[in-house]
């Protein structure tokens, strides 16, 4: 799956970014009888903390039913030497043959296999080194998180050998020899008017493949002759980094062809150009103007590293590769175009569908990847989830967020502070306030009972004392900083450190006023948070209330939502701006206070929305073809088109990550910005 250069999207003050690391899960490498059992035992473990008690946790998943005469599992993957994270498990077949089940997600990411359109979600066709008129059908079956596909048969078809080691499936392919890679350039089609090329990688068997993004390529500038005159600064976005990786080993003709060149001499520092230089080449206005730099060779580099054959290519911005294999004679072909993403259409479980097309804006085309639920009629749920086990601070790759909370699929949510990782937005799952809104920004809201509700969300909190007055708590467990009062419930974690100088802190147990406390300096002072009660900061100019708060005053507080519709449904996730109601764009971003940087950029976005069966679709929008991606008017335009009948944006830009069954379905994973919240898909057993 081919993945876009994308900028990054959000609010200077109500958005967060950062390095991405991979996540391996942790299971015990036994034999069980089920393995769904297993997987919530460890999701269990994994959730278990000291505030287990005030924080709730996403674990209450059934297991699915058995499934009997499983031999072994595991959730690790040694592939041709290489140990890499992927679910799978054995069980017999017919007459004692064993077969072999791999998490679709693994087999996809890791072998290279393109999934073909399937409406049933038991069989999936498959296309890898073979015909794609008779594709190769394999049987799929949902157990816990995962679809896993039968591919006891591909592998013998293709000459693998199987084994396990514990929690690892070792599989060893077929040594394969890479004969010949050809460049050639390609006639633009009418829909993709930038250059085209093919690169065609010839190979003498079929053998495992992956494609990945990788970091901008940095230009060495070409220094001005004339000291006078300053170096102009290139208008035109950097190439992006790709690498092609087989596993094979390429003739070392090839590797000669595509090795590096030496650097040339580095250019003469400007101070060491004496003005004979000046008199010797005169800049006069009839002097012609040097030349442009000759483009970056497509082909950087062609190596060997551990039997793996590693093609390293210099992709210009707005092209991406399209990668896909062809059985006679067995060959990757890479196209790099415009337009890499390739139509998806496929029934993944009963209820969730898998989509991926273009979506044409004016003269713009937009690539969209995208899950359509139906959680009313085939046992989906969704429920709010975020990084930390322990607290709201925190953050992760979703991917790892998601395997946790045995998701079977999830979007990134709302935003939060890159800096000390804490939530800009509303989170509240159970009808249990995790985290409040912010600015009455956009919000949906939804019950189990597939029921949705998107408006601009406000949490009108009060503290009422004794004798009846009222001081208004502006915030709940935010990250957002403000003169006045905020609360803070065991559910930000078991303490709570000042974010802001000289705050005034009240200790509440049990309805009542237990203790005054000096904040101190900002990350100074530790406090704990009581399980039976919360903590009261007063900031600013709120800390003269303290005065009215004296320790032993009994309170208490009111809470009510604005509009009051939010109140009557149990998960809510805070993000904007507000999209769509009612079929009619309503996009408001000044007023939801977002600068107009972000309001104007244009970036990759992710969105939530409703349609009119019912169908609720999350959806990821990458750069256009040839371009950067939406600016939020532009997203809720394509949204508005794709049917939705009320939408929301959400975080974007690096943060958005759409994934299904154990990877991401819209971009290469080591692309995908740390996040702290998002939204998971969870599958009922039947």
């Amino acid at each position: 799956m081919p993945n876009y250069c994308q900028s990054e999207n959000g609010d200077r003050k109500a958005n967060a970014k950062g390095e991405r690391r991979f996540f391996q899960a942790t299971v015990s490498p036994i034999f069980l009888i089920t393995l769904c059992i297993t997987a919530t035992c460890a999701a269990n473990a994994q959730e278990s903390s000291k505030n287990a008690q005030s924080i709730p946790r996403l674990i209450s998943q059934s297991p699915a039913p058995a499934l009997t005469g499983v031999a072994s599992f595991g959730n690790q993957i040694s592939l041709n030497g290489r140990t890499l994270p992927g679910t799978w498990f054995q069980r017999p077949g017919k007459a004692g043959q064993i077969t072999t089940h791999l998490s679709d997600g693994a087999f996809r990411q890791l072998i290279g296999v393109n999934f073909l359109n399937s409406s049933n979600s038991a069989r999936q066709p498959i296309q890898w080194f073979s015909s794609v008129t008779k594709p190769l059908v394999l049987t799929a079956r949902l157990l816990g998180a995962y679809r896993y596909l039968d591919i006891t048969n591909f592998a013998q078809t293709f000459g693998w050998e199987i084994r396990t080691n514990g929690n690892i499936l070792v599989i060893a392919t077929p040594k394969a020899q890479i004969t010949n890679i050809v460049q050639s350039q390609e006639r633009p089609e009418v829909s993709a008017p930038l250059q085209q090329t093919r690169i065609l990688v010839d190979l003498d068997r079929a053998t495992p493949w992956q494609v990945a993004q990788g970091s901008i390529i940095k230009k060495i500038e070409t220094l001005s002759l004339d000291p006078d005159t300053p170096t102009p600064k290139s208008t035109v976005p950097p190439n992006r980094e790709w690498t092609i990786t087989l596993d094979g080993i390429a003739d070392p003709v090839l590797i000669e062809r595509y090795t590096p060149q030496p650097p040339a001499a580095p250019p003469v520092p400007p101070t060491l150009l004496p003005n004979l230089l000046k008199q010797l080449l005169p800049v006069t206005p009839t002097q012609p103007i040097p030349p442009p730099p000759a483009p970056e060779p497509l082909i950087q580099q062609v190596e060997v590293v551990k039997n793996q054959t590693i093609i390293s290519l210099s992709v210009p911005f707005g092209l991406s590769p399209q990668v896909s294999t062809v059985d006679t004679p067995n060959r990757l072909i890479i196209d790099i175009r415009p337009d890499p993403l390739e139509e998806r259409d496929i029934t993944w479980a009963p209820g969730l569908r898998w989509r991926q097309h273009y979506v044409n804006l004016g003269t713009e085309r937009f690539p969209v990847v995208w899950l359509e639920v139906n959680p009313r009629k085939f046992g989906l749920t969704l429920k709010p989830m975020w990084a930390s086990p322990d607290g709201l601070a925190g953050t992760a790759p979703l991917i790892q967020t998601a395997q946790r909370y045995l998701a079977v699929a999830g979007i990134n949510g709302g935003y939060f502070n890159r800096n000390n990782r804490l939530p800009l937005g509303a989170i509240r799952r159970d009808g249990q306030w995790l985290s409040g809104p912010i600015l009455n920004r956009g919000a949906i809201a939804w019950n189990d009972s597939g029921q949705f509700y998107f408006g601009r969300l406000t949490l009108e909190e009060t503290l009422i004392t004794a004798n009846d007055q009222r001081l208004p708590i502006l915030f709940l467990n935010s990250g957002y900083v403000q003169s006045g009062i905020a609360r803070y419930t065991p559910a930000w974690g078991s303490t709570y450190t000042p974010l802001t100088d000289n705050e005034i802190i009240l200790v509440v147990e049990k309805d009542q006023i237990t203790q005054q406390l000096p904040g101190g300096k900002v990350g100074e002072t530790v406090v704990p948070i009581p399980q039976d009660g919360y903590l009261l900061t007063l900031r600013a100019n709120a800390a003269s209330a303290a005065s009215q708060l004296p320790i032993g005053s009994a309170v208490s507080i009111s809470s009510t939502t604005a509009p009051a519709d939010f109140s009557r449904y149990p998960h809510i996730i805070g993000a904007g701006p507000l999209l769509v109601q009612n079929r009619q764009i309503v996009l408001d971003a000044k007023g939801e206070k977002f600068s107009n940087a972000f309001i104007a950029e244009k970036a990759i976005r992710s969105g939530i929305c409703t349609t009119a069966t019912g169908t609720l679709m999350i959806t990821a929008t990458h750069n256009r073809a040839g371009g950067y991606g939406p600016n939020l008017a532009e997203h809720a335009q394509l949204l508005q088109q794709m049917g939705c009948v009320d939408a929301l944006n959400l975080d974007g830009g690096s943060s958005t990550s759409l994934y299904l069954g154990g990877q991401l379905l819209d971009r290469s994973p080591s692309t995908a910005a740390r996040v702290h919240n998002g939204i998971g898909i969870f599958l009922k057993p039947r």
